[in-house]
């Protein structure tokens, strides 16, 4: 069944019959898929990829190791797809590969949803002292990444600082981050991100 399914994927040769193809697969929520739904990514389509990338978050922590390992070199909108997704999952096996990409990805599309996705990882499931070390890496990069020159990119360091004020050991480090910011900062919609991130 899954087979066909994956089949009629590969085969569709309009955009709508690959949406169609997609959503029929989705909904299938086998983990044989996995890999068909990840390659979805790589097709141009952005209403299939958001299909693709939905169902993949909802199979969640199976779909990770695959999604890391899959992460297009080549593809930067099939990468953004890959990197909004593992952030969705907030796995924090995915930490290395956010770490990366927020820091040194080409692509703002890429770079965007890797800092988001930085700040809301579940820590708890990791181990002592990972669970310690691996907050304070995503601290120090989206600390680099929030004095990038492209705005959206430190917009998207803010929104991953803020979700990482749930550490209480970084709580003050942020404050002081966002308080050095706000002294800088000239673009307003990102003065205003500070200024939200503040008053949660």
């Amino acid at each position: 069944m899954t087979n066909e399914l994956i089949r009629g994927v590969t085969e569709a040769d309009t955009p709508a019959k690959l949406v169609t193809a997609v959503k029929n697969l989705a909904i299938a929520k086998d983990e044989a898929a996995i890999p068909t739904l990840i390659a979805v990514f790589g097709y141009n389509n952005p209403t299939a990829a958001a299909i693709a990338s939905t169902a993949l978050v909802e199979m969640g922590e199976v779909a990770v190791p695959q999604l890391l390992t899959q992460i297009d070199d080549y593809n930067y909108g099939a990468r953004a797809y890959s990197i909004r997704t593992l952030a969705a999952i907030a796995d924090p096996r995915a930490l290395d590969v956010l770490v990366d990409a927020a820091a040194t990805d080409f692509a703002p599309s890429v770079r965007r949803a890797a800092a988001k996705g930085l700040g809301n990882l579940h820590w708890h499931k990791l181990e002592f002292p990972e669970n310690e070390k691996a907050p304070q890496r995503a601290w120090e990069t989206l600390t680099f990444v929030s004095q990038d020159p492209e705005w959206s990119i430190r917009y998207a360091a803010i929104a991953g600082l803020q979700g990482l004020t749930k550490i209480p050991d970084l709580q003050q480090p942020i404050h002081n981050r966002f308080k050095q910011m706000l002294d800088t900062e000239p673009e307003r919609s990102v003065r205003a991100r500070i200024l939200l991130a503040q008053s949660q």
